[in-house]
């Protein structure tokens, strides 16, 4: 187990008196004994509001005991409506339970933090009024108290410093002065700290925020949202907005932000279970878990590019999980994924699938005792429905031939069914199922070798969305109507088939996001602005200021991506250290020594991060024999995430951040190429505060 922390980093090391004097100016209490007496009245509401609570959970609780106590004796002796009714009550009681368990758990929450922030504004020929914001709405005796920050009125806290200001309510803009901002911080019922707020002082809070050492979850940022951030949480507009962000700019947080304020904005329409979130691995998903419910809405769903082709892909294809292309030799495996991931190759599937009609079908007169359909006529249908699969129109072509023939049926004769017609129309395919139309196209464009079955109807992973893709113009997908928002993270590791899959499955509203700068995918090789061309009429947000990492860390990054021209703030710490090692045993040793200055630091997390997979297992194992700090692993399968020590890939580091980062095994011979240069950047920008590079058998000559 790691040992007890006994030293705060020296970034944390100011007493918190101090900060909060700096901060207010001198005591906030006798600077604010407004602010003190409104919290304490606050608080005292809030109290009253959640003894209530507390005791529709108790009465919920027996109410539901007794149920269940009435039915287990009167068992046999309850006729089938008695029994009827008792369960419908369980179900009232259950249901009006959970209700009431959900707004103890919010009101404990809010009686922990109420707000964070006060606004005054005067509207244009209107009284001044005062508004406090927070993360849930809180109404006492049928009055508003605190707002929700994603209300209208406390965007202008986000958006202006004092004076002119506006914000847009349902009956239009309301315009104004903003003659008071102050902000706080209130941790359990007690003031931390107040003061009048300006840019400076909120850039200080700003820089107590990122100083803070990370946790298992990410964390919400309603206090510290920048103007910027602000105006893609608030969209409301967009069907598809693309977030171009740089290391640590808080791109995901911001996604999962908006979502919250979608679902705040289109309440009547938006529920958890319309929002899909698709994430590079199950341990990112969980570490993000926390944040909408922070926000107080529901857990949304999490799934990968590989979960959807598992419910989508005809019942008698399989495939075989994705490689990491860092981690194997199979060149022609290589070259395969490489040329399904290209933008020609979705040119060449639209052309092929232009001609599958004419590819795969070829009419022929449909014959029924004296009546005939002429072919002519049923390819004519066959355009007519050119907005569904083929299959599909064949079963529409079907009803209308047996519509046709009713209409024509002077003598009463027993017309074949449904069924019968839409079997003959199938005879009429050349190719009977989608594998067999895939592989023709491979042979069309002259390039077989690009198409290897592992085994019998069973596809190798680049074949799976090019699949699908077919797939959608032959018997079809199941177009998603429940999902009404989609986000998409690390944009630029998925393929251009895969978003032109995407879009026939979900034609809802998208958030997509990542940073090309970031990408781990050597197969994929297209840019932001092809991205952005794959989506009409979407709207690109670039987020350029990186939060996560210290400015030293940031300025070694950037060497190393090549003075990239994004920003830091400006909060400072240890610069990075790089260490010339006399072998890989020596690079171990050293790793041991960080550990255990790490169980002395007050960090929560150490990220140790490998260019593979192979060499974190190898590594791990390593580091288990020589010291018994706690040291866990996060492989491509893992589920969670936890604070602590872990060793990982590039790969699986993507979106993870951690106090301390040690990247070994930095040597000229793993580090060298263009695209190394990126998983370099990668690695050193999971860093919040402390970054250490090792090497042997001479230094990558990416490094700084």
């Amino acid at each position: 187990m790691r040992e007890e922390k006994t030293e705060k980093p020296s970034f944390l090391k100011r007493e918190a008196r101090n900060e909060h004097d700096e901060l207010s100016g001198g005591s906030f209490e006798m600077k604010f004994p407004d602010e003190t007496a409104h919290l304490a009245e606050i608080t005292g509401k809030i109290s009253v509001e959640l003894k209530e609570a507390e005791r529709a959970v108790d009465l919920m609780d027996k109410e539901y005991r007794e149920a269940v106590m009435y039915r287990a004796e009167q068992r046999g002796n309850i006729d089938p409506k008695e029994m009827f009714q008792s369960e419908m009550m369980l179900y009232e009681i259950d249901s009006s339970g959970v209700s009431a368990v959900e707004r103890r758990e919010r009101m404990q929450k809010t009686m922990d933090s109420p707000y964070f922030a006060r606004i005054d504004f005067k509207p244009q020929n209107a009284e001044e009024a005062a508004y406090y914001i927070g993360r849930f709405p809180f109404y006492s005796e049928s009055k508003l108290l605190i707002i929700d920050w994603r209300s209208p009125v406390a965007g202008m806290f986000y958006d202006y410093e004092t004076g002119p200001a506006e914000y847009t309510a349902p009956g239009g803009s309301i315009a104004g002065e903003l003659t008071r901002k102050r902000q706080f911080k209130i941790k359990n019922s007690k003031m931390e700290f107040a003061f009048e707020s300006s840019e400076n002082i909120q850039d200080d809070v700003l820089q107590q925020e990122l100083a803070a050492t990370s946790d298992e979850k990410m964390k919400t940022i309603i206090s510290t949202i920048q103007k910027e951030q602000n105006k893609i949480i608030r969209n409301g507009t967009a069907h598809t907005l693309i977030i171009q962000g740089v290391a640590g700019s808080g791109k995901t947080s911001i996604a999962l932000h908006r979502v919250a304020f979608l679902m705040y904005r289109l309440k009547d329409r938006l529920k958890a279970q319309n929002v899909t979130i698709i994430s590079p691995n199950k341990v990112f998903g969980d570490y993000i878990s926390g944040v909408l419910p922070e926000l107080g809405e529901d857990p949304v769903f999490e799934t990968s590019f590989a979960e959807i082709a598992k419910l989508q892909i005809e019942p008698e294809i399989d495939f075989e999980a994705d490689k990491n292309p860092l981690e194997t030799t199979d060149k022609a495996w290589l070259e395969r994924t490489k040329f399904k991931s290209s933008l020609e190759f979705v040119t060449l599937m639209d052309e092929y699938i232009a001609r599958v009609p004419e590819t795969a079908f070829e009419a022929q007169d449909y014959t029924f005792e004296e009546y005939t359909i002429p072919a002519e006529w049923i390819t004519a249908r066959v355009e007519v429905y050119a907005r569904f699969p083929l299959v599909k129109r064949l079963e529409m072509i079907a009803d209308d031939i047996h519509s046709r023939l009713e209409n024509q049926n002077f003598y009463d004769v027993k017309l074949p069914t449904l069924r019968n017609i839409f079997l003959a129309l199938k005879r009429m395919l050349k190719f009977r199922t989608t594998l067999l139309l895939y592989k023709n196209f491979f042979r069309e464009i002259g390039n077989t070798r690009m198409l290897k079955l592992p085994v019998k109807n069973t596809l190798e992973w680049n074949d799976v969305y090019p699949f699908l893709y077919l797939q959608s113009a032959f018997t079809g997908l199941q177009e998603s109507r429940l999902i009404k928002h989609l986000v998409i993270d690390e944009m630029q590791d998925y393929t251009p088939i895969q978003y032109a899959v995407t879009k026939r499955l979900f034609s809802c509203p998208k958030t997509i996001l990542g940073d090309f700068g970031q990408s781990v995918n050597p197969s994929v090789d297209y840019n932001l602005a092809d991205l952005n061309a794959m989506f009409a009429a979407a709207e690109l947000f670039r987020m350029e200021k990186s939060y996560r990492s210290t400015y030293e860390i940031i300025q070694f990054a950037k060497k190393i991506a090549g003075n990239q021209g994004f920003e830091a703030v400006e909060r400072h710490g240890e610069t990075p250290s790089i260490k010339a090692c006399a072998g890989k045993e020596e690079e171990i040793r050293e790793i041991v020594k960080l550990i255990e200055k790490y169980q002395l630091s007050g960090y929560n997390t150490m990220g140790i991060i490998t260019k593979t997979t192979a060499d974190a297992e190898a590594l791990h194992s390593a580091l288990k024999e020589l010291t018994t700090a706690e040291i866990g692993i996060i492989m491509p399968d893992s589920e969670s995430f936890k604070s602590g020590i872990s060793v990982m890939s590039i790969q699986m580091s993507k979106g993870l951040e951690f106090d301390e980062v040690v990247i070994p095994f930095a040597g000229k011979e793993t580090y060298n190429s263009s695209f190394e240069r990126n998983l370099l950047y990668v690695a050193c920008t999971r860093a919040m505060h402390k970054l250490s590079v090792l090497y042997s058998g001479g230094k990558s000559g990416l490094l700084p």
